[in-house]
């Protein structure tokens, strides 16, 4: 009681002093209180306010990146009240450390703590947030650099991994505040899905990840921070499938860009600006989207005919070049002119159909330094496609699979997709589906299949009997062609012995 009755007094003098004394004083009394309790502590103190300077307007990074880091390391484990958050198009709970509670943490062996503090500003309803980074006063001169650089990097690869992706295309305004319209980015094609033949996928990622982690080298040699692909092959062998595996493998947005919705050169530039750093940037069937890619001679002399029709119809600037529409020159310093390096960790990607219809300048090294040849189906892409589809790792049609693809059986993967998509419920079914289609597309060339040729596959065999059994004078004695019958031969014993097995 005696101990209780002298604290109350004291309490009872230090407020009479608070009232008496001037507030210069008070002011000196607590900071020299502070500093004696700064002396004697063995740790130290570090604020980090949510906004830079008093106007509440410009945000402090390093406050963001705490908060991220944060919830990289699930604060769950060491702090007793946590906030929890998540937004209507997100599926990940947000963390967030509740008002003056702490987070532990460690570094290097040594024991850290973040405390989140939220003060209410005086005769106002904003608050006022800030976390409070306790560590050992001694190691704080090796410990506080290191600690925080780390802090940041965990942070940005957290915010990479967890936040929404976004799928954008330009709306024909790009010239206005902003150019591009989104929706949520949710493909969920991976590489892991993906039907490539062996080593391409190995080679991709390793490449992919080599550029994503490559901004110290790319600063090193003088480039800016870009690559370029340049995707080819016919329709339905995967181009757009990879561009969206490589979005997910990367966690980057997707920018789609259209440029049929490009009014000119300044339009194009305009929507550059406005991407965001780690994107990929798409320009699909890059051969069709404008009259770019055709030989330059031949538009010199086609031009040099039409000039008093142009001079007409068309304004032209100081360079020569039509105005009011984009050109080639503007694709190409959209790639790889100067305005291509306003930011950083970009991947263009071209795609085509006809690789060859694509101008030189567009796919020059330095503009697309990678291209992907994306053919039709292989082995063992046509694997990776069962395994997918029907969960199968082995079945005794692919052999025959395999001695049709070696044969000159073509079909895409989206074809076969679609095959075993149809006839999911029965393997057996799904697979002579898959061969019936490649004896098919040996028989007829590049006849495009319809649904009848690809569900009657137990007609196939007669139709080899038929070209076996008719005149040898139709076909050809060639070295190939006797090389192709006897293929057929093997195919038939090999559909029948499976049918008379399985009672078909």
């Amino acid at each position: 009681m005696e101990i209780l009755s002298q604290m109350w007094s004291l309490l009872g003098l230090l407020t009479v002093l608070q009232n008496i004394l001037p507030s210069q004083l008070l002011s000196l009394l607590h900071s020299i209180y502070e500093s004696l309790q700064d002396f004697f502590s063995p740790f130290t103190y570090f604020e980090i306010p949510e906004f830079n300077g008093y106007c509440g307007v410009d945000i402090n990074n390093l406050y963001h990146h705490v908060n991220l880091y944060l919830n990289s390391i699930d604060p769950s484990a060491t702090c007793r009240r946590l906030t929890l958050t998540r937004s209507k198009a997100s599926t990940r709970i947000t963390f967030t450390v509740a008002p003056n509670h702490t987070v532990h943490d460690s570094f290097n062996g040594h024991r850290l703590s973040w405390t989140h503090h939220v003060d209410t500003v005086q005769d106002s309803l904003d608050e006022k947030r800030s976390f409070s980074l306790k560590l050992p006063k001694r190691f704080r001169q090796t410990v506080l650099t290191s600690y925080l650089d780390f802090v940041s990097t965990r942070a940005e690869i957290f915010e990479r991994v967890s936040r929404e992706r976004r799928l954008y295309t330009n709306n024909g305004h790009g010239s206005h505040e902003s150019g591009w319209v989104s929706v949520p980015f949710r493909h969920p094609s991976t590489f892991d899905t993906l039907a490539l033949e062996s080593g391409l996928k190995e080679q991709l990622t390793e490449d992919l990840t080599a550029f994503a982690n490559g901004k110290e080298f790319y600063h090193r040699v003088g480039r800016s921070w870009k690559r370029g692909y340049l995707l080819y092959g016919p329709p339905g062998s995967g181009k757009s499938s990879l561009i969206a595996a490589m979005a997910n493998f990367l966690c980057y947005d997707v920018y789609d860009l259209e440029l049929t919705k490009v009014s000119d050169n300044s339009e194009l530039r305009a929507l550059l600006i406005q991407t965001s750093n780690r994107s990929i940037i798409v320009i699909e069937d890059i051969d069709c989207s404008l009259d770019l890619t055709a030989d330059r001679l031949s538009k010199t002399k086609s031009s040099k005919k039409s000039k008093s029709m142009d001079n007409h119809n068309h304004t032209r600037g100081d360079d020569g070049e039509e105005t009011g529409r984009v050109t080639l020159s503007g694709l190409l310093n959209f790639t790889d002119g100067l305005w291509s390096c306003c930011g950083e960790e970009r991947i263009i990607v071209f795609t085509t159909n006809h690789k060859d219809n694509v101008d030189p300048a567009l796919i020059r090294s330095g503009r697309m330094d990678v291209h992907v040849r994306l053919g039709t189906c292989g082995i063992h892409a046509f694997k990776e496609l069962v395994l997918n589809y029907l969960g199968l790792e082995s079945h005794e049609l692919f052999d025959v699979v395999e001695t049709c693809i070696r044969s000159g059986g073509v079909l895409t993967p989206a074809e076969i997709g679609e095959m075993l998509l149809r006839n999911k419920k029965d393997v057996d079914v799904a697979m002579r589906a898959v061969v019936t289609a490649l004896q098919a597309s040996m028989l007829k060339g590049d006849r495009e299949l319809t649904d009848q040729d690809s569900d009657e596959f137990v007609r196939i065999p007669e139709v080899i009997d038929r070209m076996m059994l008719s005149s040898p004078e139709n076909y050809d004695s060639s070295p190939g062609k006797k090389k192709k019958v006897k293929f057929l031969v093997r195919i038939k014993s090999l559909t029948k012995s499976d049918s008379g097995r399985r009672g078909v």
